[in-house]
């Protein structure tokens, strides 16, 4: 192999780079995407679908709101965007911090939201699995709120 061969395989050579596991999450929803991305916004909402972990929430500074979990405290700030269905969150609180993307799209004349999680370093693999099974609890509380609008 020459030199030139040798360089282009350190270039093409990915097993350095790191990545998290992820895992995405989904439900269908028989509402308006409008109306679903109007709920999922206010972050005032939360409380109410995402029942396992998300306890109070109450706005801060600077976008951030400031939250009570079953773990402590912690601050979630969105970004989103309502043309595209982005609803991008913020996650941080004491052991770490993280974005976790999320977006409604259209599904004929309902929507579907999804959110994708990749797991934090705190998190050996049986913790980020049970949280995956909480959230699962979450998306159906959502459904039922949403649905009932």
């Amino acid at each position: 192999m020459n030199e030139e061969q040798t360089a282009v395989n350190r270039e093409n050579d990915m097993s350095n780079i790191k990545i998290a596991r992820s895992i995405t999450k989904s439900v269908d929803l028989r509402v308006a995407p409008e109306k679903v991305y109007a709920c999922l916004h206010n972050l005032m909402n939360w409380p109410e679908w995402a029942i396992v972990n998300m306890k109070q929430v109450n706005p801060g500074k600077d976008g951030w709101y400031e939250t009570a979990t079953r773990y402590g405290k912690g601050q979630l700030k969105m970004i989103g965007n309502a043309s595209s269905g982005l609803l991008d969150h913020l996650w941080k609180d004491e052991q770490a911090s993280w974005i976790v993307p999320a977006r409604v799209v259209p599904n004929g004349g309902g929507s579907t939201f999804f959110m994708t999680f990749f797991q934090p370093p705190v998190l050996d693999d049986a913790a980020f699995d049970a949280a995956a099974k909480e959230v699962e609890v979450e998306l159906k509380q959502l459904k039922n709120i949403v649905e009932a609008l």
